[in-house]
């Protein structure tokens, strides 16, 4: 099922017929080099796509896959995830995309889709995303989208630096490029 759409993207549930796919790309060490989990097994891999499935029931909201427009190909994957901070309920905006992708603006397009329906369809007034302290990218990613350096945290046994949306950052509340399914 569709969930939202950018210029360039679909994001949409993600199926079990992902798994060769994010499979490949979370085998790869250095899309994984930041992530408390690092790289993952085919098996783990069917398991956070059964647990997205599980969450998407719970919570109406997880990580979904990343599909390219032009040739259907599968990106990676992004979303909201709820997550505790320091005994706090947080909802995190999450992405990851297959190395051959970045540099291309392909997680900025996706989060910032993912920010403005998380904000719309689920009356979010803030949204965190919690990022490993040398993954310059991300940073850069979350700073393109809005979000501002909150504070450090210890996320997973990792130093993070946590970004949020904050109250009174406001999203642009019409993206001519955003289409809501």
């Amino acid at each position: 099922m569709t969930v939202l759409e950018t210029e360039r993207l679909i994001l949409r549930h993600l199926v079990p017929e992902d798994l060769d796919a994010l499979a490949r790309i979370q085998s790869d060490s250095e899309v994984m080099a930041y992530f408390a989990t690092g790289v993952r097994s085919r098996e783990q891999t069917a398991d956070d796509i059964a647990r997205c499935q599980q969450l998407q029931a719970e919570y109406g909201y997880s990580l979904w896959g990343v599909i390219l427009k032009q040739n259907g190909e599968f990106l990676g994957r992004c979303g909201l995830l709820p997550q505790e901070i320091a005994g706090q309920g947080e909802v995190e905006v999450a992405y990851m995309i297959a190395k051959e992708y970045w540099g291309q603006g392909i997680a900025t397009e996706a989060a910032t889709g993912i920010l403005n329906y998380g904000m719309k369809a689920f009356d979010i007034n803030r949204i965190v995303s919690i990022i490993h302290i040398n993954n310059l990218a991300s940073r850069r990613v979350a700073e393109k989208i809005g979000m501002r350096r909150d504070r450090l945290i210890q996320f997973s046994d990792l130093k993070c630096w946590l970004y949020a949306t904050g109250a009174l950052i406001k999203i642009a509340s019409s993206n001519p490029g955003l289409k809501l399914c």
